[in-house]
């Protein structure tokens, strides 16, 4: 219980997509129900985007109170288009935090969103705490843009021991830098998933046969690729005889044209193919729950589908780096090695060497490490000597 008179600690979580909202959730509900902390919430990026389902709905159908809405994507996801955004989000930022005036800012992840609310955090001096850092994506600009946010941040929450180890490589000091495993996979421990029949109901769509849960994103590093790449993608699928639910790629360069391909191919096959804008948190880990595999390149493909122990053909260099259990099966971005992928992960001998597989991403296994995370923002001291990083060198 707090104590009458004394100043809650405010804590600002800035979320930029449906993607990085699922893995923040948990977060929002222990800040929200602790009695000393005070939570504030700026949604943006795509989830005020009509193209993806604008999703700052669901945060406040959620029970959460926005305090801010900052619009901040252009029209155009070209490069240009995307340095503008960025640009529009420093001056956007400037305003909400100066007049929300946090003692923490939370972020998450690698996407460009997050540069400029991260620079905006530093020059206002507000604490940065940054939920997995000391990750790799060798496919994407968004490896940059992590390890930026990881030198500005002053807390740091990896997902894994290795990627803890990775940000002290960087300099970061060690008394600030925690393990707790990955928050998003408290979910799975919360969470009612709904079984396949309830699942059926709820996408209104068949999940009869075998069925795939699909997600592709531009590989950034790479300049005019994205159209051939879902174009395989797509052929495999149709040749494989398999049913999938597909959800849309992410605002990044060439975002658009994978979207607007995947929808063509979805409206040629309704019964067989169906495309969201987004899912939510409960379908779509109910998605990992009953369906029979993943293809593509999501970062959930390593990190919560272990837990399920689902098979995912992992495609292309988008993920390259980052760490994998047993269910991941690496595939080039051609027609044959998607198609041997798909054939692999659902052979009997495959599916069978999964059912003992641990996730490297859940340490504790006890859905707890929200909570973890909540409490060291609610007890780490706020001092100058944060903010004033120093370089801390290996032993």
């Amino acid at each position: 219980m707090a104590l009458l008179g004394v100043k809650k600690r405010k804590i600002c979580v800035v979320t930029t997509s449906r993607a990085d909202y699922g893995l923040l959730y948990w977060l929002m509900k222990e800040i929200e129900g602790d009695p000393d902390l005070a939570l504030s919430v700026i949604a943006t990026g795509m989830h005020l985007a009509a193209a993806f389902g604008m999703t700052a709905d669901v945060i406040e159908k959620d029970g959460f109170r926005i305090d801010k809405r900052i619009e901040m994507l252009l029209s155009s996801d070209s490069e240009s288009g995307i340095v503008k955004s960025m640009g529009v989000a420093m001056i956007s930022f400037a305003d909400a935090l100066k007049e929300i005036g946090p003692d923490i800012v939370v972020l998450l992840g690698d996407r460009f969103e997050i540069v400029p609310i991260a620079l905006a955090a530093v020059v206002f001096r507000i604490p940065l705490a940054h939920i997995h850092g000391g990750e790799t994506s060798q496919g994407a600009i968004d490896e940059v843009f992590r390890h930026s946010v990881t030198k500005m941040a002053s807390i740091h929450f990896a997902a894994t021991e290795t990627y803890r180890k990775r940000i002290l490589q960087m300099g970061e000091d060690p008394d600030v830098t925690f393990n707790f495993g990955a928050p998003g996979l408290d979910a799975l421990y919360r969470l009612p998933l709904l079984d396949r029949n309830e699942l059926e109901s709820a996408l209104r769509f068949k999940l009869e046969g075998i069925v795939a849960i699909v997600t592709y994103h531009p590989v950034t590093i790479e300049q005019g690729t994205a159209r051939e790449q879902i174009d395989n993608l797509l052929a495999a699928i149709e040749a494989s005889g398999i049913k999938a639910v597909f959800t849309k790629a992410n605002a990044d360069t060439g975002g658009s044209i994978i979207n607007a391909r995947v929808e063509e191919f979805c409206r040629a096959n309704p019964h067989r193919f169906k495309l969201f804008d987004s899912l939510g948190q409960l379908k779509y880990l109910s998605c990992l729950k009953n369906l029979d595999l993943m293809l593509g390149n999501s970062s959930s493909g390593l990190i919560e589908a272990p837990s399920f122990g689902l098979p995912v053909v992992n495609i292309g260099k988008r993920q390259r780096g980052r760490m994998r259990a047993a269910n991941v099966i690496d595939a080039d971005t051609s027609t044959e090695s998607i198609g041997e992928g798909i054939g692999r992960a659902l052979s009997h001998d495959f599916r069978a060497g999964l059912e003992t597989m641990g996730n490297p991403y859940d340490r504790f296994r006890d859905g707890k490490t929200s909570l973890r995370i909540k409490e060291k923002l609610k007890t780490i001291e706020l001092s100058e000597d944060l903010i004033r990083k120093e370089f801390r060198d290996l032993a």
